[in-house]
């Protein structure tokens, strides 16, 4: 046991060791009004209780099933952290979250977020919350509730992450992927906003190989610093889906197009003895993406494994339907395309025609 002598003189605190209570405090108090921004039938409460309240009664339900759903925006925030430009991941955390929820035919209801970073700053803290509310309000969710976690030793310098935890609901007898899927439907493509928050790692690589500066123009985005352009917000498709999913009936199955491309989360709603056939040439791939593979030798498949490739949601409907759903869809501000068809399975459960446009000039 130390002896009195060998104690400090200085006395123990919290902030002393790096963690300030009152800049917590500030922080919730900043963010209040954001938060009752994104107020909705269900959720009416203050942050800063112990838990957040949902009153799915009140939001209309008579027999709902819960879809949950979580998610971060990867090393998407890094790039926020290095341009400071922090008002505009937030959204990202929301649409990785609530489009994960609406494909199940869910509502998203209400959000709650982690951040955690080494020192608090309640600046740095009110906007990457801002960019929460704004995604909140778009999605038309509550942010209920989250928490703010100081951790010295644990980040370096100005370093955070931030996680998102979605709820959602859905009638029982409405929930998607539908079983019915049969060859002859029609897959309808939903553009994306660019890259929305998926394979940064390799644009940050891209990125520094070609020793690119993010302050710099970006080549395909006039007007645009190269760190702002690569920050474009992941598009939330959930308040045109829904509309859609409730005024036709006959969206059969939808496919949130992340990390491992339109292969991968396509197969994951389609029943056993169902394959989709994409035919790549329909696709827009964005300027981001033809532009970043022209700084590399990177393979077709690569690209479809890594990014969206202008695909960000998939829809699953009949043929006789697929063209009201687009004419609803696209009313709603979205732009659609037929670009695949269900078959029998034989193989693989996804299968692709023709090719990426890739072409890329100044």
């Amino acid at each position: 046991m130390p002896s009195q002598a060998h104690r400090p003189e200085r006395p123990a605190t919290y902030a002393a060791a790096g963690v300030d209570i009152d800049a917590g405090s500030a922080l919730v108090e900043a963010i209040k009004p954001l938060v009752r921004q994104t107020r909705r039938p269900g959720a009416d409460g203050e942050i800063g209780g112990f838990g957040g309240v949902f009153d799915l009664k009140a939001a209309g339900y008579a027999d709902p099933l819960m879809v949950a759903a979580t998610d971060g925006v990867g090393t998407k925030l890094r790039i926020a952290i290095d341009t400071g430009i922090l008002d505009t991941i937030g959204i990202d955390l929301v649409a990785m979250c609530v489009n994960d929820v609406v494909v199940q035919g869910a509502e998203p209801l209400f959000l709650l977020d982690y951040y955690a970073t080494s020192r608090l700053d309640p600046a740095a803290g009110a906007a990457v919350v801002k960019g929460i509310a704004e995604g909140c309000r778009l999605a038309r969710v509550a942010l209920i509730g989250g928490e703010t976690a100081e951790m010295p030793g644990m980040y370096a310098g100005n370093d955070f992450d931030v996680a998102g935890f979605s709820v959602g609901a859905v009638e029982r007898d409405q929930l998607l992927p539908r079983g019915d899927i049969v060859p002859g439907d029609v897959v309808l493509a939903l553009a994306s906003s660019g890259l929305h928050a998926n394979g940064f790692s390799l644009v940050r690589r891209i990125v520094a190989d070609a020793d690119l500066a993010l302050d710099a123009p970006a080549p395909f985005d006039s007007g645009n610093t190269l760190g702002s352009a690569l920050l474009v917000p992941t598009r939330i498709y959930v308040g045109a889906l829904l509309q859609v999913i409730r005024a036709t009936g006959a969206v059969k199955a939808l496919a949130h197009v992340t990390g491992g491309g339109i292969g991968e989360n396509l197969a994951r709603v389609l029943p056993a003895g169902a394959a989709a056939r994409i035919d790549l040439a329909r696709l827009a791939v964005p300027p981001v993406m033809r532009w970043l593979a022209s700084l590399v030798t990177i393979s077709e498949t690569e690209m479809l494994r890594t990014f969206n490739c202008g695909a960000g949601m998939l829809v699953v409907t009949t043929a006789r339907d697929a063209a009201g759903i687009a004419s609803t869809l696209t009313a709603m501000g979205e732009t659609v395309v037929e670009v695949g068809r269900i078959e029998e399975r034989s193989g693989a459960p996804v299968t692709f025609d023709g090719r990426l446009d890739l072409a890329w000039s100044r």
